[in-house]
């Protein structure tokens, strides 16, 4: 599955386009096809990982490319030459990568003799952090019957370029919240829990920690003296302060961390980060352990506006509590002296619950073009979300904040995934 364009989104020909409801429907494999500023105006307010800079840093470091099993596939949408929405968009010939995880329905695919693959994803790579995928302009109106036509095309675009036929379709972490939209247009919904930190306007890290019960607060004023005691400290670099030996020890660190975990280097290479180091400096957060002067961990933010997010981690030591630490209570504390709304630290993991992370509900959508298997899918869903539910709910019981704190929460507003309620606990993006 290989193909070739030379099409610019401005003032060049289009490779495949597709006109109706005033629309005009082009699908791209390159970013570089859209104009940056463009891309950003679309995306703004949106975080960091939708910003052009950093799509295209993991197309052209070949992170994700038709070989990687991540084919750029964007879809852009203009009204009279003007660009009114964009869609960033991949076809994928495997499922890793995204953490919504659809394993069993690819294997109940390939039982019954069909391809599960490929696959159309709108999602940020490697990324499992809620947002905009509609990036649009006031202008534009999302419908039902759009999100048709995006289909029409995608897969005729499947069948023209590649000879195959694609088997459904997933958007990914997508925080559009209008329900009647996808359920028009035949997707299903998925929920998964992540844990979110959240500022309630604290001005230092002691008062995050006196929103703790007793027990909790002492726990973590513990385990952050000793290692003081052990001459652990810790250098928060962004910017310009992110020079290149800042940037190679993390990159040693999470090249190890990835090697001893799943027997590779990680699904990121030098090359993509030495790219934002050069055009998002000023959204990075580098924090590296050092005990004295000796460097032996390091972790890797991303921050705007909207927040920030913890993505990427290594140790060249193993020390107890120094994964918490600098994960996590660096991040809270660089979240609070920069007034930033919230921190996400990744996906999974029960073990932020104690150390103040709430849980939140993510959203995906999926539609599989085999009737059958699109059923099947819908039902196990329905299951899936009652045993989600339970699990948040357990989860929210066993946050570690005192008793006078706990109605300020924002997760004391969430009832349940399927309610057409607000869900308070994640930022709003409505396109």
């Amino acid at each position: 599955m290989s193909v070739h364009h030379d099409s610019v989104v401005t003032g060049l020909k289009f490779n495949f386009l597709h006109i109706g409801m005033n629309y005009t429907i082009t699908i791209i494999d390159d970013i570089a096809q859209v104009p940056e500023a463009q891309w950003n105006t679309l995306a703004e307010g949106a975080g960091p990982f939708l910003q052009h800079a950093f799509l295209s840093a993991l197309e052209h470091s070949a992170c994700c490319t038709n070989e990687s099993g991540w084919q750029p596939c964007h879809i852009v949408i203009t009204e009279n030459s003007h660009i009114v929405a964009a869609i960033p968009g991949y076809l994928k010939t495997h499922s890793y990568g995204e953490y919504v995880f659809d394993h069993a329905w690819a294997n109940a695919y390939h039982q019954h003799g069909l391809d599960y693959y490929p696959k159309w994803i709108s999602a940020i790579p490697f990324t499992p952090v809620s947002g905009k995928r509609l990036l649009t302009t006031n202008r534009a109106k999302v419908s039902s019957q759009l999100i048709a036509s995006i289909t029409d095309e995608l897969t005729h675009y499947c069948e023209a370029n590649y000879g195959v036929t694609l088997s459904s379709m997933h958007w990914l972490f997508n925080a559009h919240t209008d329900h009647s939209l996808w359920k028009e247009s035949r997707h299903l919904p998925r929920y998964n829990v992540q844990f979110q930190w959240h500022n309630y306007d604290y001005n230092h890290f002691d008062d995050f920690l006196a929103s703790l019960t007793s027990r909790k607060r002492k726990d973590i004023k513990k385990q952050r003296r000793r290692h003081n005691d052990k001459g652990i400290h810790f250098v928060h670099s962004t910017g310009e302060s992110i020079d290149e030996e800042t940037l190679d020890f993390f990159i040693k660190c999470y090249q190890a961390t990835y090697l001893k975990r799943s027997g590779h280097t990680g699904y990121l290479n030098r090359d993509f980060f030495y790219r934002l180091s050069k055009t998002m400096a000023d959204n990075m957060l580098i924090v590296t352990a050092k005990e004295h002067d000796e460097p032996i961990a390091c972790a890797l933010f991303f921050y705007d506006e909207t927040g920030l997010y913890g993505r990427y981690w290594g140790a060249l030591r193993d020390i107890d509590g120094l994964h918490f630490a600098c994960c996590y209570f660096e991040g809270i504390a660089f979240a609070i002296d920069n007034s930033l709304p919230l921190f996400n630290p990744g996906t999974q993991g029960e073990h932020k619950i104690l150390r103040g992370f709430e849980p939140i509900y993510c959203r995906s959508q999926h539609r599989l073009f085999e009737g059958a298997f699109h059923q099947a899918v819908a039902q196990f869903l329905q299951q899936e979300t009652q045993h989600l539910a339970d699990y948040f709910n357990q989860a929210r019981n066993a946050l570690p904040f005192n008793k006078e704190f706990v109605p300020l929460l924002k997760t004391t507003s969430v009832i349940h995934p399927n309610d057409d309620t607000h869900n308070h606990n994640e930022k709003n993006y409505e396109t």
